[in-house]
């Protein structure tokens, strides 16, 4: 646990977490569901080419990443028992706009694979284990994976201690784990991720900052659709209720406006991630913090520690 006001780190377990909270306080998690997005399909050469859907644009249509050779506008691509493909643009790199001819997602829930961040090789037997406990909206292609530290009892545990939770909804695009290869990190492009934050929840946070609760943000994805709902808050409000794409891109130098502490595992170096923790707690602070933790041995990435900055 970081304290941004004193730059002194705690070393717990995630279990206590409730003993560096206070009744009143209200977590915001994002119940995006990872979606079984990664597909293969044959070319009419028998080819085989790998997909990993990105975007759903409307019933048949998304973006997606393709591996294949010669991948181009007007390929025709089969999925075997299932919908036929059609190549309709190339979005630059292995992007590329593609159209089934029927919807895909009962396809995607019998033959579709959860895809893992490139530094797990390892298939999961149970791909449940992906997927926070409260994920209910399927639209994301990564877990928001601060939330998967929380079980059923550890929240009931919470609740009891008159703590309280609110939902966003912030659907996870691969853009946000890829790496800032510029100099200079303004100059680097941030892809739009749809996001809504419910006329419920903008109540609950701006209820908690009238009576001194703090908004504790449950992953860099729920800090995003936060922060974005913040932008059309009244006077008087924290939050408006909000529904749309963000390309909310948050730097150091940024002013927090709905968010007092959130919850973020350790992230990779030059990522947008890390640049948004940073932004949050101090770039100085934060490498420290990185730093003991790699000395203490804490474990990094999807599947790594957390740590709760307040």
């Amino acid at each position: 646990m970081l304290h941004r006001s004193t730059h002194i780190i705690d070393h717990s377990t995630f279990w206590n977490i409730g003993g560096f909270l206070r009744p009143g306080d209200l977590l915001v998690v994002n119940q995006t569901r990872v979606i079984p997005a990664r597909i293969s399909a044959r070319k009419p050469t028998g080819g085989r080419v790998e997909l990993l859907l990105l975007k759903r644009l409307d019933s048949i249509t998304w973006e997606a990443l393709v591996g294949g050779k010669r991948i181009n506008t007007g390929s025709l691509l089969a999925l075997e028992e299932g919908p036929q493909i059609t190549v309709l643009k190339s979005l630059g790199g292995a992007r590329r706009l593609v159209q089934f001819t029927e919807p895909v997602e009962n396809y995607l829930k019998n033959h579709g694979q959860i895809p893992l961040p490139p530094y797990i090789h390892t298939r999961l037997e149970d791909p449940e284990r992906y997927q926070t406990i409260y994920s209910r909206v399927p639209g994301s292609a990564a877990a928001p994976t601060a939330g998967l530290h929380f079980t059923q009892e550890l929240i009931e545990h919470l609740q009891a201690a008159n703590i309280h939770f609110a939902s966003v909804l912030l659907h996870v695009g691969l853009d946000t784990f890829s790496p800032v290869k510029e100099e200079d990190p303004t100059h680097h492009a941030i892809h739009s991720e749809w996001c809504e934050v419910p006329p419920e929840t903008a109540e609950l946070v701006n209820n908690a900052w009238r009576v001194g609760g703090r908004v504790v943000a449950i992953g860099t994805t729920s800090v995003r659709a936060l922060e974005t709902a913040a932008i059309e808050a009244a006077a008087g409000e924290r939050v408006a209720a909000w529904s749309g794409p963000t390309d909310l891109y948050i730097l150091p130098g940024y002013k927090f406006k709905a968010v007092d502490a959130m919850v973020t595992n350790f992230h990779l170096p030059r990522s947008t991630l890390l640049m948004l923790v940073s932004a949050f707690a101090g770039r100085e602070l934060i490498l420290r913090a990185y730093q003991e933790a790699i000395q203490t041995g804490y474990r990094f990435f999807s599947f790594g520690d957390a740590m709760l900055i307040l």
